[in-house]
C-alpha cells in the first residue's frame, strides 16, 4: 500500500517544484541531450538499422565536402559553352563543364521568375486563380509573348502556362507586377533569392532574359534553381503539356491563341518533366531539362549550344549518363517521423522530429550500402514550439563524407506546461 504524503511533505514538494521552475533546469528541453543515432541503408529495399555509430564513423569526413559535392572526372563532353548534371533530390553534382562560367541565360532566366511566383502562391501572398490586369509595360514586351492587350485580365495560372509553354515575356512582367508591385522590386527579389540559395554566379536585371548588360547566370545556378522549382509537383502538368488553347484580347474582341510548348524534350525523352528553353543571338540555344525514372530525378542544364537540335541532343546525352550510372536512395518521405525529443516542461511530454520534405540521395549504382545518416537534434530549443518549427537535421554521409543535410521539424505544437502539470509529473516519479 502506498504511503500518503503528510501535509508538511506536500509543502516541501511544492517548494522544490517552485525552485526547479525558477532555475529552469529540471529535465527541460534546454538540458535534454538527445541520443545520436545512425540510419544505415543496407539494401535497395531501404532496410534501416537504428544503432549508435562507432567512434570515428561518418563524422571524420563530415566537414570535407559541402551538400552539393563536385562531380568526379568522367569521359563526357557536351557540345556547348557550359553544362551540368545534378541529382534532382539533393543537388549533388554528377557532371559539370564550365558550370560556374558567367553566361547570358536567355529565357532560361524564367526558372527564377517561375520559382518566385510559385513560392508566392505557396505562402498565400497570391493565388493561382487571382485575376491579373495586363499593364502597358507588360503588353509592350517584345520577343516570345502571348500577345495580350492593355487592360485584359488573365489568371495567375494561365500566365504561368504562357511563361512555361511559349516563354511569354509579357506574362513574366504581368506576374512580376502582380507579386511585387513593380518589375524592379521583383528583380530585386530574384537577386535576393539567389543569394539566399548561396548562388554566387548570377545577376538578374530583368524577369525574362531579354538581352541587357550585366544580366548573367551559370549552369550550376540554373540547375539549383530548377531543382527548387521542380519541387512544386503541380507545375509538372504545365511543363509537360504540349498544346493548350486560351482566349486573349479585351472583352468583345477575344480570340483563340494556342500555346505550343517550346521544349521538345517532353515529347522525345522518356520521363521528361521540364523545364525551360531559351535563345538569343548572344546566348545561343539553352535548356534546363529534368526527367524522372524509377524514383530517380535528374536535372541537366546546357548553355550556349549552336543549334536547337544540339541542345536537345546534348541534354538527352546528359540525362542518359545520369540514369545509366546512378540510382536514388529514398531516406524519408515528407512528414515521416525520424526521431523523438522528450519535453518535460511542455504541455506535451514529447514531439517527433519529422522530415520537412522528401529526403533522398543519388549514388552510383551498386554503392547504396555506403550511404549513412545521422540525426542531430537541437539541444537549445525553447518553448513554445509550433508545428513545423525546426528541431534538428538529418545529415547524409557517403563514404564517411558529408554530402547533405536536411531540416527536421516538429510534428506538433508544444506549449510551456503550468506548475500543476509539472508537479503532477514530479509526484509520479517520486511515488
Amino acid at each position: 500500500m502506498k504511503r500518503k504524503l503528510k501535509k508538511w511533505e506536500k509543502i516541501g514538494c511544492w517548494a522544490v517544484a517552485a525552485m526547479v521552475l525558477a532555475g529552469g533546469g529540471f529535465m527541460g528541453v534546454k538540458n535534454f541531450v538527445p541520443e545520436q543515432r545512425s540510419l544505415t541503408i543496407v539494401d535497395e529495399a531501404s532496410v534501416v538499422s537504428s544503432q549508435t555509430p562507432a567512434e570515428g564513423n561518418a563524422e571524420s569526413g563530415a566537414e570535407e565536402t559541402a551538400a552539393a559535392t563536385s562531380a568526379e572526372t568522367v569521359d563526357l563532353k557536351v557540345d556547348g559553352k557550359a553544362a551540368i548534371l545534378i541529382d534532382g533530390s539533393s543537388g549533388k553534382v554528377l557532371f559539370e563543364q564550365n558550370a560556374h562560367k558567367h553566361l547570358p541565360p536567355a529565357s532560361v532566366t524564367k526558372v527564377m521568375t517561375l520559382l518566385l511566383i510559385m513560392e508566392g502562391c505557396d505562402s498565400g501572398k497570391i493565388a493561382l486563380d487571382d485575376k491579373v490586369t495586363i499593364s502597358e509595360r507588360a503588353a509592350s514586351m517584345g520577343g516570345s509573348q502571348m500577345y495580350m492587350e492593355v487592360g485584359e485580365q488573365h489568371s495567375v495560372e494561365e500566365l504561368l502556362k504562357g511563361v512555361i509553354m511559349v516563354s511569354a515575356n509579357d506574362g513574366c512582367v504581368a506576374l512580376a507586377e502582380h507579386l511585387s508591385g513593380s518589375v524592379e522590386s521583383f528583380v530585386d527579389s530574384m537577386n535576393k533569392r539567389a543569394e539566399e540559395m548561396g548562388l554566387k554566379d548570377s545577376h538578374f536585371v530583368n524577369t525574362n532574359g531579354l538581352p541587357v548588360a550585366n544580366h548573367y547566370s551559370c549552369a550550376y545556378d540554373i540547375g539549383m534553381i530548377s531543382k527548387e522549382l521542380m519541387k512544386y509537383d503541380k507545375t509538372h502538368k504545365w511543363f509537360t503539356a504540349w498544346q493548350e488553347d486560351i482566349q486573349v484580347g479585351l472583352p468583345g474582341k477575344k480570340s483563340k491563341f494556342t500555346l505550343t510548348n517550346t521544349n521538345k524534350l517532353i515529347r522525345s525523352y522518356s520521363g521528361a518533366i521540364g523545364v525551360k528553353t531559351g535563345f538569343t543571338q548572344d546566348a545561343g540555344y539553352c535548356l534546363s531539362g529534368a526527367a524522372d525514372r524509377d524514383g530517380t530525378r535528374m536535372i541537366g542544364v546546357v548553355l550556349g549550344c549552336k543549334t536547337s537540335d544540339i541542345r536537345f541532343a546534348e541534354m538527352a546525352k546528359l540525362l542518359d549518363y545520369g540514369f545509366a550510372n546512378y540510382e536514388t536512395v529514398q531516406l524519408a518521405s515528407e512528414g515521416e517521423k525520424i526521431d523523438t525529443l522528450k519535453i518535460t516542461k511542455g504541455d506535451r511530454e514529447k514531439l517527433f522530429a519529422v522530415a520537412k520534405e522528401q529526403i533522398g540521395i543519388t549514388v552510383k549504382k551498386g554503392e547504396v550500402d555506403k550511404v549513412k545518416t545521422k540525426t542531430k537534434l537541437d539541444e537549445s530549443i525553447s518553448l513554445p514550439v509550433k508545428k513545423g518549427d525546426p528541431v534538428g537535421s538529418l545529415v547524409i554521409y557517403e563514404n564517411k563524407k558529408k554530402t547533405g543535410e536536411y531540416e527536421l521539424v516538429s510534428d506538433r505544437d508544444v506549449k510551456r506546461a503550468g506548475i500543476k502539470t509539472i508537479y503532477i509529473r514530479m509526484m509520479k516519479k517520486l511515488v
